[in-house]
Formats: C-alpha cells, structure tokens, sequence
C-alpha cells in the first residue's frame, strides 16, 4: 500500500496535513485529516478572574479576535447576570459585522481566490495571490480595499484592529465617535459596489467548476446555525437550529445555555481536533455542518433586501439545502452583501451615538455560556467561575471544530473523485487542499481539547515501517 501526505495544507489559518492512503491499483482505499497542532487555553485559563477572559481568549487567534472577544464577553454577561445597554449591544454586532467582512474578505481574495482565478491545474509557482496581483490586479486591489473597510471599522470603534480590549464584559469600553460613524457611511458605498461585482463574477464563473460542485464535499449532511426568533440569519444575539440533510428543522430555539444537551464532542486519534456531533444522533451518525453555506441553509430567509434577493437566487440554483462544500464561497460573498447592509442600517439607528454603552456587576451566577456566529460557523464559550469570580473549568467550541468531521468526509470525496495514483499530477492534490479551503478552517482557534486527547505516536524507520506504537486509548 502506498500513502501520499500533503504537509501542509497551505492557504489556511493553522497547520494541518492530510493522509491519503493508495490501494495496490493505485485507487483511494482511505483518507485522514489531520489537525497538528494543539493549544491549551481551557486548562491555562483555570483560576483567572472571569472579567479577563475576553483579552485572554482573544489571543486564541489574530484573524479571529472579535468572534473570541464577543463569545467570552458574552459568557462573562451571563456570569454578572447584566442586561447589556441596547446601544452596546449595536456596537457589538456593528464590530461584528466588521469582522465578517474583513474575515470573509481574506478567505475569498487572499486564500481562494489563486485557485478560482488562475485555476486549480495552474502552475503552483503562481498559484498564490502574487499571481493573483499580475494577472487580475483588478480584483486583488478590490480584496485589499474591503478587507481594508472592515479593519478601520474595528480600528474606529475599538482604536486598535487586533486584539482590541474595547469588547468587555457587560457591553464595550467607549461609545461610538461621531466622526468614525460619518466617515464609515461614506465609505460604504465602494465597500458595496466590491461586494456586488465580486458576487457577479462569481456567479458567472460557477459553469466553470461543475465537477468541483458536484463532488467537493457534497454527501448530504445535517447543518447547524443561529437564527432569530423569525427564522432571520442571525450572527449575534440567537437561538441555534438543526436542519436534517433534506432540510426539516429538527431542533430549534436550542438557547445558549442548553448547547450540551444536543452537541457532544469526540476524540479522535489522528487529530488534535476535537469532533462535535449531534448528540441525539450519535457519533458518527450526527455529523453536521456550521459556516456561511449552514446559515443559507438553516434560516428561512437573511432579513435585509439585497441578501434576501441573492438568497432567494441561491437556493433556486442549488436546492434548499445546497449541499456542495464549494458553495461555501458563495455564501460568503452573500453574507458579505448580508453584513454590509446591516452596518448601514446600524450606523442609521439614531441610538447608535448614545453614551451609556456598560452594565457593571460582580458574580450574580457560577456559570455562563455565550454563543455567537463568527465568519466560520458556531462559537460557544462555556465558563464556570467560584464565588470569587476565578474560572474553575472552561469549554470552547470554535467552527471549525463543528465543521470536523465533515472535513474529513469532504477530503475522502474529492479524493476518490481525482486522485489517480498511477498518474499523480499535482493539480489533483490541490483539490484536495482546497476542498480544505473551501471551509476556511481557522486551526489555530480550534484545537481546545476538552479532557483526555485521544494521542497516537508512531515510530517508523528510514524504510517507511512501522515498528512501534503507543496510543492512549
């Protein structure tokens, strides 16, 4: 049997590898994804006062900050029992959609977008976003000026763009100036003219990856998201719901604090990452999906005009629920269009400016859980705190997490689909990687273990052969 690694996997946020196994014939006999490295924020974090938990766990991850900050500030509510000031919560979601655009942004110009412009078989010298800055300079200046808009929203509310300590429990540090929310309506207009002509490129160039469609990560599984009390996408402040693979809703209005009475996570002996299944459904049977593509799938609509017209169009075109990992790109190009009008309609808000934006309190409960959707799927921070507010046990769920097993289902896919060992050429192991990508997994965030790490180590010599092996469990 011959084996075929990928280390590592690049153009994504973290470090991982894949395993693919060759049968005598030189067909795909199996697949492993594996997460390689590991971080241990829920034991460190044990015996910090709760309140520092936001700047703590923000360091988690220097793309993913604000989801952290928000999650844990959350969380931190939840422990002081406050009613956050409507205005701070405006703020919070304003930030947040700032986060998503910049975040979404990175993911579809800087990462995937050398395979979608210059080609998956195009030569890998080039395939990177230098190529995509020689040959399409259009749409690498377009990527550099939305991820910009989104950073100096963060910079204008927070004064700094990474790992900002504005987000703080029981609502933010300081109100928003009245000159960052002038100058941010002015720029809005070119953030949405990028956003409307990158989702009409891509729309148009969609007849062009037919097979990537048809086979990166399409197996049907269940998909997970929050929504509001209407079924309206909802990224902040919801309730989480479960579609089946053919689309009934299964569960719905799951609260913050209720998670793990639905989703259970497994160790798994080649990965640091953890695997989140629906828990009523068993492993692996429950596994679903979080992330732009599950939010189409489970809200019943986004809630604000343009996205509900680019909503409606997606799903005409790729069924409710649409499957296919790849659409992933696509519903974060909506989401883009989604989180642009929600800062407009935010910054109108005549409240916005207020000045009251923190509730203040000490610990009121030993527990708290928040839960918000950042750019790559469902996050849940779980704390529990003694009388004196020092954290006693921590939990995190991060998106990518969720998204584990069936990251690994989409590599076996596309690798049975492509992979020829008899006439291995490198484009199809850059389907591989970018069926990877299409998730955009943030590694770096995810790999929180939670109890015993189920850990293999292997001893092979200079031949290849395994000749010793010990495993935890």
């Amino acid at each position: 049997m011959k084996r075929i690694t990928i280390d590592p996997v690049t153009r994504i946020e973290g470090h991982a590898k894949i395993t693919i196994q060759l049968d005598a014939n030189g067909r795909v006999a199996g697949t492993e994804f594996h997460v390689t490295q590991v971080r241990g924020f829920e034991k460190f974090t044990e015996g910090r006062p709760y309140y520092e938990m936001p700047g703590i766990t923000s360091r988690i991850c220097g793309i993913c900050p604000i989801s952290h900050l928000l999650a844990s500030s959350k969380a931190c509510d939840a422990i002081m029992a406050v009613r956050v000031p409507p205005v701070a919560k405006k703020l919070r979601e304003l930030v947040h959609f700032a986060q998503l655009v910049q975040s979404h942004a990175l993911s579809f110009f800087y990462l995937s977008s050398p395979d979608l412009l210059l080609g998956m078989d195009s030569d890998v010298a080039s395939r990177n976003v230098l190529g995509v800055i020689a040959t399409h300079p259009e749409m690498a200046r377009d990527g550099i000026e939305l991820r910009k808009f989104g950073l100096q929203i963060i910079e204008g509310l927070a004064q700094e763009r990474v790992h900002p300590s504005w987000i703080v429990p029981g609502g933010v540090a300081a109100p928003l100036p009245g000159a960052v929310r002038d100058r941010v309506l002015s720029d809005l207009p070119a953030a949405k003219a990028i956003a409307d002509r990158t989702l009409r490129f891509f729309k148009n160039a969609l007849d062009n990856y037919k097979d990537e469609i048809e086979c990166f990560g399409s197996a049907p599984t269940m998909h997970a998201g929050l929504v509001d009390r209407k079924g309206n996408l909802q990224f902040y402040d919801g309730v989480l719901r479960f579609r089946s693979r053919s689309g009934e809703i299964v569960k719905d209005e799951i609260a913050a604090e209720d998670y793990a009475d639905w989703i259970a996570e497994a160790s798994l002996r080649d990965s640091y990452l953890k695997a989140p299944y629906f828990k009523p459904q068993g492993f692996p049977e429950g596994t679903y999906r979080v992330g732009p593509l599950a939010r189409m799938n489970v809200a019943d609509q986004c809630g604000t005009p343009l996205a509900d017209t680019e909503f409606v169009e997606f799903h005409q075109r790729f069924g409710s629920p649409a499957h296919s990992a790849f659409l992933y790109h696509y519903a974060r190009l909506l989401e883009i269009v989604y989180s642009l009008e929600k800062i407009e309609l935010l910054l109108s808000d005549p409240q916005i400016l207020e000045k009251h934006v923190r509730a203040t309190a000490g610990v009121n409960s030993l527990e708290g859980v928040g839960m918000i959707e950042a750019p790559r799927g469902t996050l849940i921070h779980h704390y529990k705190v003694n009388e004196e507010g020092g954290i006693t046990w921590a939990n995190l769920i991060v998106a990518t997490g969720h998204n584990n097993l069936a990251i690994g289902r989409s590599v076996q896919q596309v690798s049975e689909r492509f992979i020829d060992g008899n006439k291995l050429q490198e484009g199809m192991l850059n389907r591989v990687s970018a069926v990877v990508r299409a998730y955009d997994p943030c590694l770096s965030c995810s790999t929180h273990a939670l109890g015993e790490i189920a850990l293999r180590i292997q001893l092979v010599d200079a031949n290849g052969q395994l000749r010793d092996e010990v495993a935890t469990r």
